[in-house]
């Protein structure tokens, strides 16, 4: 069994040491490049002499550490939070569909921004933190309701899809009262990368980052719970408190995720799918991977929207639902009975 199981593991390219060098090339490469390039124009030498702070290159500088240095570290962590939140979902929901949407962070967000937009509209500093609230709160909510019930897996889907359901319709209640909050919602509801600093981002950052290290920590249980409910409690496992451990960090993650990026969709959806054919469905090393290939596609998605059409710049929020929406119906088509992991 033990030679079985080396050989089902080296299957996949990222559970080997030349797959592992490969991600982490790559990924340094997207950063270097998400450095490099922008809507402004800046040849090798201007880069690296920016970089390195040499005299002469003062204007270069400035670009690249009050402008693309904050933008790199937001995709990093979006990508991380995103992830890492779409992973444990889809593992304790047993749902190969199931985002971080699913437990109310996109409507939960969405109906604070939208609240401090209408009644206090010179509080824009504090949109941040209301977003965060809004859909961390809205999760507890939901949690909240499926605990009363059972806590199974579909009690937590259909808690979140009628909390969802009452939310949206707030947020186009409030949007039709005042068209000027509606356009800077719509602004919130695209998703970017370009509103905020290195100091900002401390703490969403050890939000998320807590959040994965949390999930490493009861990775091997929550492995385990996608055996099912009944297998897992014969195993001794606590499956209420494993799977609401789950959803709060997958909660906190997209909620801090939002707090600084707005509401980016897909990720949370696209990544684990492409993560497990890369190093399978163990739940540790996929979480690993996954924050891995997250960083990568949102620092690509948001280097394309901002070369593309220079200097003009498309939010990353468009072209990752450029790149998600193709995705979502194709495996929708392929969508099968078994479960993620």
């Amino acid at each position: 069994m033990g030679k079985a199981a080396a050989r089902r593991e080296h299957r996949y390219f990222c559970r080997t040491k030349a797959g592992w060098l490969t991600l982490c090339l790559l990924l340094l490469c997207v950063l270097l490049l998400s450095l490099r390039f922008g809507s402004s124009g800046m040849d090798w030498q201007s880069f690296f002499g920016g970089l390195l702070r040499q005299e002469g290159f003062e204007a270069q500088s400035v670009i690249l550490y009050s402008l693309r240095l904050p933008r790199l570290l937001q995709g990093v962590l979006a990508g991380i939070g995103l992830s890492v939140s779409g992973v444990l979902l889809q593992s304790v929901t047993g749902n190969d569909l199931a985002s971080p949407n699913i437990i109310g962070v996109n409507a939960g967000a969405g109906f604070a921004v939208i609240l401090i937009l209408s009644y206090f509209p010179a509080a824009v500093m504090g949109l941040p933190l209301a977003a965060f609230l809004g859909a961390f709160l809205t999760t507890l909510a939901i949690m909240a309701i499926a605990n009363r019930v059972d806590s199974s897996k579909a009690t937590v889907i259909l808690a979140g899809i009628a909390v969802q359901a009452v939310l949206s319709a707030g947020i186009s209640f409030f949007s039709l009262l005042d068209t000027d909050v509606l356009v800077s919602y719509n602004y919130f509801s695209v998703g970017g990368l370009s509103n905020s600093s290195i100091d900002l981002l401390w703490l969403p950052g050890t939000i998320i980052f807590l959040g994965l290290a949390v999930s490493l920590a009861f990775s091997g249980k929550i492995q385990l719970l996608c055996l099912g409910d009944s297998m897992a409690l014969s195993l001794g496992v606590k499956v209420k408190q494993v799977r609401m451990l789950c959803l709060v960090c997958a909660s906190a993650s997209a909620a801090a995720v939002v707090s600084f990026a707005g509401l980016l969709g897909f990720v949370g959806l696209m990544v684990p799918h492409i993560s497990r054919k890369l190093a399978g469905t163990q739940t540790a090393p996929l979480l690993a991977v996954s924050a891995a290939v997250g960083s990568i596609l949102v620092l690509t998605a948001d280097l394309v929207g901002r070369t593309a059409f220079a200097p003009s710049e498309v939010p990353v929020g468009i072209v990752m639902s450029l790149i998600g929406a193709p995705f979502f119906f194709i495996l929708l088509m392929r969508r099968r009975s078994a479960r993620p992991c």
